[in-house]
């Protein structure tokens, strides 16, 4: 798909034969971090080369028209400026509706109208963030269209907001800020109750990120989210009747195994373990990126694979084959699952002259053991929300 391709679609679609302004928002990987951002630890997210367009021209009424070629069958939908309130009916349009929505009652102008098309090639339930790229495209397309700046924190947050109000899903902020602030080559070391941040290069010169996706729907991963939410909150509560902390995430390993006995129940000893050696891992993670030391870096991502596996349990055949088969092969630096587990997709940083030969042999042990096929993607390290002013392949 090309500017030119969705182009033509816009002018077919809207009946206008005017050239739109484009904007995309990527997606996201979490390349460590995986469960610590309820824990008062840092998370380390870096925006990709997927993600999502939006071409709009203004309009001369109040009117918005939406159409996105990945949901062909729901054709154009039509609202007014004036009644953004969330609606069933309204399916994907909800996550734009929202944003603009709250970004009039933040006192921001909407004087016009305007049609818009999206197109996003993030994979359908690849769990890399597909709402929230949603979301922040239609931000700064608003201020393309309305010629007004926000801030973009103020901007994450909005969108944060969009999830957890208008759409009513009770997510973080990692999702919003990686992909508003995205930077080429970088990922970033964040801690999600400050929002202070910082970047660290990524040098993939001679390798690249395969994302691997299990393709097993995450039937778990809510109800098991909430239990390890609730055991890491005995822990602490455990730990501060001896201790003066705000969060899991105030520890060091250290101090963990010092105190580790004053946790009532072996369970939450082993939850509030991973919580605090993977916080660590990710502040181990930028001093080796800032080092250069890719190996170093790999090493962390395999550690906090078994801690996932063994310390937090939300891993599962499908995630751990994925993983397991990875680590066997020639070129790969590291390989971990991402995400909130029980399905969903895992990661691994591969030599790029092998990595046909990976795909082929992960494929190969995948299927065997568990009697389907995962799917592969390559991904870069992208910036993050913005206007597209050069045209060519997306």
């Amino acid at each position: 798909m090309d500017f030119h391709q969705l182009q033509q679609n816009f002018e077919r679609i809207f009946q206008r034969k005017e050239e739109p302004r484009m904007f995309f928002a990527p997606g996201r990987i979490n390349l460590i971090g995986e469960h610590t951002d309820y824990n008062g630890g840092h998370v380390f997210p870096a925006s990709i080369s997927f993600g999502t367009y939006a071409l709009v021209l203004p309009r001369e009424d109040r009117n918005l028209r939406f159409y996105s070629m990945n949901f062909p069958e729901v054709g154009v939908r039509s609202v007014s400026l004036d009644e953004l309130d969330y609606k069933d009916s309204d399916q994907w349009t909800n996550y734009p509706k929202g944003m603009i929505k709250l970004w009039k009652e933040n006192g921001s102008p909407t004087p016009f109208g305007a049609d818009i098309l999206y197109y996003g090639n993030i994979p359908n339930g690849a769990g890399l963030s597909s709402s929230a790229s949603i979301e922040l495209v239609t931000g700064v397309m608003l201020e393309g269209l309305y010629d007004t700046a926000m801030d973009r924190i103020q901007m994450i947050k909005l969108a944060q907001r969009v999830e957890n109000e208008y759409i009513g899903v009770n997510s973080g902020i990692m999702d919003q800020f990686a992909i508003g602030m995205g930077k080429k080559d970088h990922a970033i070391l964040l801690d999600c109750q400050s929002l202070t941040y910082e970047y660290a290069p990524i040098e993939l010169d001679q390798h690249t990120i395969v994302i691997m996706n299990t393709n097993k729907r995450r039937e778990l991963a809510g109800s098991k989210y909430n239990e390890r939410r609730s055991e890491c909150e005995r822990a602490l509560s455990d730990l501060q009747k001896k201790l003066s902390i705000q969060s899991l995430g105030d520890l060091t390993e250290e101090q963990f195994e010092a105190h580790k006995h004053f946790i009532q129940n072996d369970i939450d000893r082993k939850r509030a373990k991973h919580a605090i050696y993977e916080n660590q891992r990710t502040i181990k993670a930028l001093a080796e990126l800032n080092a250069g030391n890719l190996e170093e870096f790999g090493a962390l991502i395999n550690a906090s694979h078994r801690s996932l596996q063994q310390d937090y349990e939300v891993t599962g055949i499908e995630l751990d084959t994925l993983v397991e088969a990875a680590w066997d092969q020639d070129g790969v630096l590291g390989a971990r699952m991402t995400g909130a587990g029980f399905g969903g997709c895992a990661i691994a940083i591969v030599e790029k002259q092998l990595v046909s030969t990976f795909e082929k042999n992960v494929n190969e042990t995948y299927q065997s053991k568990i009697g389907y096929v995962p799917t592969f993607y390559k991904a870069s390290i992208h910036d993050g929300a913005t206007e597209l002013l050069n045209e060519g392949s997306l």
